[in-house]
């Protein structure tokens, strides 16, 4: 169980904030909608707030019945998901709505957890370690960044590419799954936070240490600093940023 759970969500921009944190007394599930590109036709007539929230109702309604794997959790949400669209959503287009998913929930003395995309998972470990668990097959497609549209999405959701949760339930068995034990706190990042250490230079033991210390308002602060400060590294100047942390109680 988590003794406590905090979190902070800020939208990068003017724009409804893709992001979506939920909880229950035992998991935390961290989710980042994937923003359309400009000019491109995702197929749906449902946008990507939509689509996150719904998903995030899904996965909170899976993890509140459900003892199986976090992988068959995910893969029960994304079908639900896809039963409430219309019949007018082509869901076989591969820039239809999707999100990024870091989950995690905690069993008899250990904290599994499945990352989908590039949200990752950091573990405080009792004795003082720091573990990250993360999905970088988005860092690995071919010809290095900066990609162009058509190739990110003929590679979204297809072997040898990246997965993301949106209109293919088999993306669920593609996330990065395990489970540690000895935690005393875990925190769940979009990566609007994470380029904390991806672009600004902190080490994952710095986030701990400022998600436990200083809490996850805190880290976002860090993060619009930085950003105005020193600019991105790529892409857009702000991200929507959501941070949480959760503190492990005794299990």
């Amino acid at each position: 169980m988590f003794a406590e759970v905090a979190h902070a969500s800020r939208p990068g921009s003017e724009r409804p904030n893709e992001d979506l944190m939920i909880a229950g007394p035992s998991w935390i599930v961290v989710l980042d909608g994937a923003t359309a590109a400009t000019g491109v036709d995702s197929g749906c007539v449902h946008d990507v707030p939509w689509l996150v929230a719904r998903l995030g109702g899904a996965l909170a309604a899976e993890l509140s019945r459900s003892e199986t794997s976090l992988s068959g959790i995910l893969e029960a949400a994304i079908e639900t998901v896809i039963a409430a669209h219309s019949d007018a959503c082509d869901l076989g287009n591969p820039d239809s709505p999707s999100a990024t998913v870091a989950m995690v929930r905690s069993v008899e003395g250990r904290v599994e957890y499945l990352v989908l995309g590039d949200s990752p998972v950091v573990f405080a470990l009792a004795d003082g370690g720091v573990r990250v668990v993360s999905d970088d097959r988005l860092e690995g497609l071919p010809g290095g960044r900066p990609y162009t549209v058509e190739l990110v999405r003929r590679m979204r959701n297809a072997p040898g590419g990246f997965w993301v949760a949106g209109s293919r339930p088999e993306a669920a068995r593609q996330g990065v799954c395990g489970a540690v034990t000895d935690v005393r706190g875990v925190g769940l990042l979009t990566d609007g936070v994470s380029r904390l250490v991806e672009w600004y230079g902190w080490s994952w033991s710095d986030l701990v240490a400022a998600l436990e210390g200083k809490g996850p308002e805190a880290v976002i602060r860090a993060v619009r600093e930085l950003e105005r400060t020193r600019g991105p590294v790529r892409g857009k100047r702000h991200d929507d940023a959501t941070a949480a942390w959760g503190r492990v109680g005794h299990m």
